[in-house]
């Protein structure tokens, strides 16, 4: 019986062992490197390995993603992390990423993440990193020092695919290695209607322009040869059709067809999906009497059934609370989608569309649903295992499981010369030119004037900067560096050798004010206007009327009277509507929002210093009321005061000689086109070359002209050079029919390049065709 005994004793010991092993997987004086720990094991296999080591409570905190003013103290525009509340946040909801902030110095960023990602990682049982989330629109714009680009808008009048490749790579450069490795850029809405408040953060009215524009930023933030810590995720936002609401008010209905969804707003986000984005933001609206953020449809199988996305999908601030009809106290909330009774339910809704991390942002109650709902058996854990993977896949790809923490290695980085000389050619080739009247611009650099700068967004650094600048709706003015121009400053140190005078205002008639004015303009040789709109973003920027500020109209009207020679500069994040006496300055400068190197770009351009080169990337409305876009259908009635694609040089550009090397292809096929563009004027300058396509005949209507292909070249005077275009019908001439399928037809296309036009024919076989031939 003893040995017997002894015999089951030492059976015991291992028995336990391995029981101990089982429950405690990765126990921290081990000597063991798990799967998920190995780096030079495959991706999957460590996604794989750690996602069955993890408990239920750990899954849901990798999807569950809390704003910083949960973890940070009480600070005003300061980020300090309050190590007290950051380590119960991680120790109870083993939180898996965090977001936003203010903009502060490289030092306190790196202070702050190096802090929250110990105490992160201390209180996971297996050492699993957060992930840190911003909104670097332009730049890194939630970080003091750093180099700050033209928005959106303005780099779309630039129509240089490289400019907008170099915001994402010099982004990445500057932030990444402070701890931030995700950002929530870039915005690929598409600016259709002005009234709405995020217009600036698009890429136009264009959806060929956003996609390419789109693409490169991609590709310049996530690039291939990033190496840690310089690895950022980009976010697509925000999926889809978030820009065109009926109201024009943000976060309102959107009513569209299915055609019009597929043509129109899903080529940016394709071509990003295909460029390989790790992330996708959802839309906060509703489309079509849905919200987006309880869509299946939308999310899962258009997203990632159709258009291949495999990456990790993020809802946008507190978006699932706002499916429901109350908030946490019971009240009715007006804004809400009144969807789902309660924040449960609304949860359970966006977890079946197919959201994979909830930007909660500030309240830990979905942690709590979510475990009901497994519990309860409403969602099953391979449901939330299929968003955990995607998210664990994210931070391995990031290499934040082998370089969690932030470094001071690069500071220097930060806000580096040759960043800002990007930035600042960026901004010069976003600027427009709308009109010159009798070649008033540029002014004689050399030639002693009197130059009288007036108006409320002439000495200002942040109206340059429109908002996610600095802080949500831009940051206060004393906020800005010393070392960045205004607009009057910029004239002012560019025309060092005249007498420069700033008014902000002109006062009313017959004060003093309105006197030094008038005795200013008496003797001046020329009035710049800077005009305009304050930063704002979100509903706070909603508007109903497009017309500018009357009082700046009226400024307008008392400058044109004076007779002396004028040059409107409009700084601001969408046109805004001129008077017609307005429109009739000397000069009209369309500055936008052109970021930290926007004065002085705006006064290269008047100097002559650069040529400008930008063209519009919108149209820009005549009335208040009615706007369209330049791909109208031909039963639309246009009213334009400048059309897509308008913008002035001080060369002469000619396109001529535009030829084709056959006038009729097949569905396989491809037609090559050429034209040749001449620089007639006296400087050098860059030439946008637009190339466009019309459908001439369908069976669904059809736009008059579509952008199809664009490029940049410099011309010195008098040099010409051959232009080309090489036209697919796959890439060209199919569009979706009303349910979403292409369409193929046979017809006349019209191929269109400055003032120059030719035509071709399609040729579809029957058995090919998807439509009737015409």
């Amino acid at each position: 019986m003893k040995q017997h005994s002894s015999y089951r004793y030492y059976l015991i010991i291992p028995v336990l062992i391995v029981g101990l092993a089982l429950v405690y997987p990765f126990g921290r004086a081990s000597s063991d490197v798990m799967v998920y720990q190995d780096p030079e094991a495959p991706i999957e296999d460590r996604v794989e390995d750690l996602l069955s080591r993890m408990t239920l409570e750990e899954k849901i905190g990798q999807m569950t993603q809390i704003n910083i003013s949960e973890i940070n103290t009480d600070r005003e525009h300061e980020v300090e992390l309050d190590p007290e509340r950051a380590r119960n946040v991680a120790a109870t909801y083993q939180i898996g990423s965090f977001l936003n902030g203010f903009a502060d110095t490289p030092q306190r960023w790196y202070d702050f993440t190096r802090e929250l990602q110990e105490i992160v990682i201390e209180e996971s049982r297996l050492d699993i990193p957060m992930i840190y989330g911003i909104d670097h629109m332009h730049g890194a714009s939630y970080l003091l020092e750093s180099t700050i680009f033209p928005h959106n808008i303005n780099l779309a009048n630039s129509f240089n695919t490289e400019m907008s490749r170099q915001m994402g790579k010099i982004t990445v450069l500057e932030s990444a290695h402070l701890g931030h490795h995700w950002n929530f850029a870039p915005v690929l809405d598409i600016g259709r209607d002005p009234r709405w408040a995020r217009f600036y953060e698009t890429y136009g009215e264009d959806p060929h322009l956003a996609s390419v524009l789109g693409a490169a930023y991609t590709e310049g933030l996530e690039g291939e040869d990033r190496v840690a810590p310089h690895r950022m995720a980009a976010t697509a936002k925000h999926f889809i059709a978030y820009s065109t609401p009926l109201s024009g008010h943000d976060r309102s209905p959107v009513d569209l067809s299915w055609q019009n969804l597929q043509e129109v707003h899903r080529p940016p986000f394709q071509a990003v999906v295909d460029a390989g984005i790790k992330t996708v933001m959802v839309n906060s609206g509703e489309v079509n009497g849905v919200p987006v953020h309880a869509s299946k449809p939308l999310l899962t199988d258009l997203l990632r059934d159709e258009m291949g996305f495999e990456g990790v999908i993020l809802t946008d601030w507190a978006d699932i609370i706002k499916l429901t009809q109350l908030d946490e106290v019971g009240f009715q909330q007006e804004h809400y989608h009144h969807i789902a009774v309660d924040e449960k339910e609304a949860t359970y809704l966006a977890i079946k569309a197919g959201i994979d991390v909830s930007m909660t942002p500030q309240s830990f109650d979905f942690v709590y649903h979510m475990k009901e709902l497994v519990e309860e058996g409403k969602l099953t854990e391979e449901r939330i295992d299929e968003s955990v993977r995607r998210v664990l896949r994210l931070k391995f790809k990031l290499g934040l499981f082998e370089n969690p923490f932030p470094t001071t290695d690069f500071f220097d980085l930060v806000g580096a010369e040759e960043h800002k000389e990007k930035a600042l050619q960026s901004a010069r080739e976003s600027l427009v030119l709308l009109e010159n009247n009798d070649g008033l611009l540029p002014l004689d650099i050399d030639q002693t004037q009197k130059i009288l700068v007036v108006g409320p967004r002439a000495d200002s650094k942040r109206d340059l900067s429109g908002g996610w600048t600095l802080e949500w709706q831009g940051g206060p003015e004393e906020m800005y560096p010393d070392d960045i121009h205004t607009i009057y400053t910029g004239i002012s140190s560019t025309f060092s050798d005249s007498e420069v005078i700033l008014m902000e205002s002109i006062g009313e008639e017959g004060d003093s004010e309105r006197q030094r004015f008038e005795d200013a303009a008496a003797g001046a040789d020329v009035i710049i206007m800077a005009l305009g709109e304050e930063p704002y973003t979100e509903f706070i920027g909603d508007i109903n009327d497009l017309t500018l500020y009357e009082e700046q109209l009226e400024l307008a009207d008392v400058v044109l009277e004076t007779g002396t020679p004028a040059v409107l500069v409009y700084v601001g994040g969408r046109p805004r509507v001129l008077s017609e006496s307005a429109r009739n300055s000397d000069a009209i400068l369309f500055a936008g929002l052109p970021g930290f190197k926007g004065g002085e770009a705006v006064a290269d351009i008047i100097s002559g210093k650069f040529n400008p080169s930008g063209k519009l990337s919108f149209t820009y409305p005549a009335e208040p009321s009615h706007f369209t876009t330049y791909d109208h259908k031909h039963t639309d009635r246009v009213t334009a005061a400048w059309e897509f694609g308008h913008g002035l040089s001080y060369s002469e550009f000619e396109i001529s000689d535009l030829q084709i090397n056959s006038e009729e292809i097949g569905p396989d096929d491809y037609l090559t086109a050429e034209a040749i563009v001449t620089n007639h004027g006296p400087m050098a300058g860059q030439k946008n070359v637009l190339w466009f396509l019309r459908n001439e005949v369908s069976i669904i209507t059809r736009p008059v002209r579509q952008l199809k292909h664009f490029e940049k070249i410099e011309l010195e005077p008098g040099e010409s050079q051959t232009v080309s275009f090489r036209i697919t019908p796959e890439d060209h001439l199919y569009y979706p029919d009303k349910m979403g399928d292409d369409v193929i037809e046979s017809g006349y296309y019209t191929l269109m390049i400055g003032d120059e036009s030719t035509r071709f024919y399609l040729d579809v076989p029957e058995d090919r065709a998807s439509a009737p031939a015409h």
